[in-house]
C-alpha cells in the first residue's frame, strides 16, 4: 500500500515538473512575442498654414500739454473728435471706433518733473479702432500723416499704442491641420520602417502639440502663420 502511494506521489511530481516546464516554455514564447510586438517608432508631423487676420485693433494715440487743466480737457475732446472724423472719412464704421479715457499727468506732483517743466499737465488720449475690415483700416493707416498736419501729435512706439492683428478662425481649420500633421508623421514613420526592414503597424499612442499663431514676418503682421506638430508612436512589425 505504501509502495503504491509512493508511486502515485512520484508520478504526480513528474507530471507537475513536466507541466511547469511546458508552461515556462509557453510563457517564454509569449514574452518574446510581446517584446517583438512592442517595437515602436515615434515620428513628428508638421502642419503649417498661412491665413489672413480677421480682426484689427488699432489704437490711435496722441498727446497734449497745457498749464490749464480745463483747457487741456477741451483740447482732448477736440483732438478725439478730429481723429474720429479722420477715421469716418476713410470709411471706418462709427461702431468700430471707441474713445478711451485720457491719462493725465501732473508734472508738478512728480519729483522728476521739477519746477522748470514747460507744462504742468500732459495728457495721452487714445481713439481705438476694432474692426473686421482689415484692408480699409490699413489704408487709413497709410494716410496717418494727415492727422499730423492738423496739429495732432501722434504717439508711436509705446506698448499701449501697438496695432494688433488677430485670427479667430482656428477652430475651423483645426481638424484639417491635425489630419495633415498626422499624415506627415505617418510618412516619416513609413520611411523609417522601410529603411529598417520593417513594416508600419497600428498607432500605439498619439499626442497633439499646441497650435501657434504668429505673424508671417515683421512686415506683414496681418498675415498669420498657424503651426501645429503632432507626435505619433507606431508599432513596427517584421
Amino acid at each position: 500500500m505504501q509502495r503504491f502511494q509512493l508511486r502515485n506521489a512520484l508520478a504526480l511530481g513528474i507530471c507537475a515538473i513536466v507541466a511547469f516546464a511546458i508552461l515556462g516554455y509557453f510563457l517564454r514564447d509569449a514574452a518574446i512575442s510581446v517584446k517583438e510586438y512592442e517595437r515602436t517608432v515615434t515620428a513628428k508631423g508638421l502642419a503649417e498654414r498661412e491665413v489672413p487676420a480677421d480682426i484689427v485693433i488699432w489704437p490711435v494715440s496722441f498727446t497734449l500739454a497745457s498749464n490749464n487743466l480745463a483747457e487741456l480737457y477741451q483740447s482732448i475732446d477736440q483732438g478725439s473728435q478730429s481723429v474720429r472724423e479722420y477715421l469716418r472719412a476713410r470709411d471706418i464704421a462709427a461702431s468700430d471706433i471707441s474713445t478711451n479715457s485720457p491719462v493725465i499727468t501732473d508734472k508738478s506732483a512728480q519729483s522728476y518733473g521739477g519746477p522748470d517743466a514747460p507744462f504742468r499737465y500732459v495728457a495721452t488720449a487714445v481713439v481705438t479702432v476694432y474692426s473686421h475690415d482689415i484692408n480699409t483700416v490699413r489704408r487709413a493707416m497709410n494716410d496717418l500723416p494727415e492727422l499730423g498736419k492738423k496739429g495732432i501729435v501722434l504717439t508711436a512706439g509705446n506698448y499701449d499704442s501697438q496695432t494688433q492683428y488677430l485670427f479667430t478662425g482656428l477652430n475651423d481649420i483645426k481638424p484639417a491641420m491635425i489630419e495633415q500633421a498626422t499624415v506627415n508623421a505617418r510618412e516619416v514613420a513609413q520611411k523609417f520602417a522601410a529603411n529598417s526592414g520593417s513594416r508600419l503597424g497600428k498607432i500605439k499612442r498619439a499626442s497633439q502639440g499646441q497650435f501657434s499663431i504668429n505673424p508671417r514676418d515683421a512686415n506683414n503682421p496681418h498675415i498669420k502663420k498657424v503651426r501645429v506638430v503632432s507626435t505619433v508612436e507606431y508599432y513596427l512589425a517584421d
